[in-house]
């Protein structure tokens, strides 16, 4: 049971309630997060606006995804791991293997996705303050500046994710269920 109020689009502010019919629009059901960040109608603008920019990146859609369900598993929020894993085995069709060695926080076999992963690890336990040498891995395996950069938005929006679930401790939806970690804290 969730610590904070997981609203509807009948019961949340008026000033979210259009955020939350498009979201449970877009997803063909009302994603908790969705439900929780309802509570602050300037948390889920946020939420949904650095959302789209972070999709506008130079990262391709795996790339971000490295970094979300890097930053998900790292943060220990299960939600965003089980939300991640779908949109990434499903509509993005990346590897079991891949989405696996993400959720365990592994060695990927690409080493392209690889380095992003590691750094994006470094990013978030360093809080930025990442050593040259790894600063100089990401950018040999064939990212830049902005790329490095573009991590940092990425860890941004996972983190306003995953410690909203973590603070309301949001329960997975059944819709996600199947893509959960076990690993993971989950809230019932």
């Amino acid at each position: 049971m969730s610590r904070l109020t997981i609203h509807s689009a009948d019961t949340a502010p008026e000033a979210a309630r259009e955020r939350v019919r498009a979201a449970e629009q877009a997803n063909g059901f009302l994603p908790n997060l969705i439900g929780v960040l309802a509570n602050a109608p300037t948390a889920l603008e946020t939420y949904q606006v650095v959302g789209a920019i972070n999709g506008r990146t130079s990262l391709s859609p795996a790339e971000r995804e490295v970094v979300q369900i890097t930053a998900a598993t790292l943060n220990d929020c299960g939600f965003c791991v089980a939300g991640h894993t779908k949109l990434s085995l499903q509509k993005l069709r990346l590897p079991e293997a891949l989405v696996d060695g993400l959720r365990n926080v592994d060695v990927l076999d690409d080493p392209k996705l690889n380095a992003l992963a590691r750094f994006s690890v470094a990013v978030i336990e360093k809080k930025g303050q990442v050593s040259d040498g790894e600063l100089a891995a990401f950018r040999a395996a064939g990212y830049n500046d902005q790329q490095a950069l573009e991590v940092v938005l990425g860890v941004s929006l996972a983190t306003l994710c995953n410690y909203a679930n973590s603070l309301a401790q949001t329960p997975i939806n059944p819709e996600l269920q199947p893509f959960a970690n076990p690993e993971l804290t989950a809230f019932a």
